[in-house]
């Protein structure tokens, strides 16, 4: 699939050594279909990885995917040039009256903190309100899924004795949800927080379905019944690489931080850790694209929320 961002952006260069399709804004114009709008919301410290591990797995279907980048606008950044971000970034003043197919929503640092004391919370409800008759269909990961449930629904976060750190299996409960097509029974995905959703609340709400289930990380995946929103608590858009540097930015601050678990070939650290999860990260960001987002979407953009409600 061709990912249509700008010429000039420092990810471009990486994503096309790594053989991905990054179509220039003026060939796409010039093709007779509709691309398909997704909004990422990016609220992580180092915004180009996280740009970087999303554009890989929207890249993985043949649609073509036009992307713009939202940030906070009140999050001073101290990974990213007010340059940088200005330049490839809106805020969601400048977008709020457009509507888009997709939105993802990426996690942040922020767990250890209430969520009415994260001062970009109300930004991140507003974003939430508009999305629901301004987007066909949503991914919150992991904080962002927390702070979702928690603003759509009421339900708590907990902290964690130990902070769930890893690769772990899971198990999909819903095996004919079309998310899973291609799936095998279980899938392994990346884990890196301090804190867990109320499992307690989640199945007492009839508005919610668990549909992937891990014995050591809990609720994993969990969508709305309408499905136009999905909260996924692990990082199935890390690449392989994403928890070492995690682990290593940790211990160079003299954290409390243990070694991630089913990660590194016999707990060494100096090893290359196992990818396990890459197959799994394709076909779900692959299958949302297709069957929530391209099959759910109306072909005129003003439609969107106003036939799917």
């Amino acid at each position: 699939m061709p990912i249509i961002i700008s010429n000039e952006q420092p990810v471009k260069a990486k994503l096309e050594k790594e053989n991905i399709f990054v179509m220039q804004q003026r060939r796409a114009e010039g093709q007779d279909i509709r691309p398909l709008k997704i909004i990422i919301l990016n609220l992580m410290p180092e915004k180009q990885n996280a740009e970087l591990d999303l554009y890989r797995l929207l890249s993985n279907t043949p649609l073509q995917l036009e992307i713009t980048l939202l940030r906070s606008k009140i999050h001073k950044s101290k990974n990213e040039s007010n340059e940088y971000l200005e330049k490839y970034y809106s805020v969601f003043e400048e977008i709020q009256n457009e509507k888009f197919d997709g939105l993802i929503i990426t996690g942040a640092p922020v767990e250890h903190l209430n969520f009415e004391n994260v001062y970009y919370f109300n930004e991140f409800c507003e974003i939430q309100k508009w999305s629901k008759n301004h987007v066909t269909s949503v991914i919150n990961i992991c904080w962002a899924s927390q702070a979702a449930l928690y603003y759509n629904y009421g339900i708590n976060k907990l902290k964690l004795e130990e902070k769930c750190f890893g690769i772990f299996q899971h198990y999909i409960v819903h095996k004919k949800e079309p998310l899973f097509r291609g799936f095998d029974d279980t899938f392994f995905a990346p884990h890196s927080r301090h804190t867990k959703i109320n499992e307690d609340q989640i199945k007492k709400n009839k508005e919610l379905e668990i549909l992937a289930y891990s014995k050591d990380a809990g609720p994993t995946i969990i969508a709305s019944k309408d499905r136009r929103q999905f909260f996924v608590t692990c990082h199935l858009e890390y690449d392989r690489m994403r928890l070492d540097a995690e682990f290593k930015r940790d211990i160079n601050k003299n954290l409390d931080i243990k070694i991630p678990k089913n990660y590194y070939p016999n707990d060494n650290t100096d090893s290359l850790p196992i990818l396990s999860w890459r197959m799994a990260s394709q076909l779900f960001f692959s299958n949302w694209i297709n069957y929530y987002v391209y099959q759910e979407s109306p072909y005129l953009l003003e439609d969107i929320g106003t036939i799917n409600d």
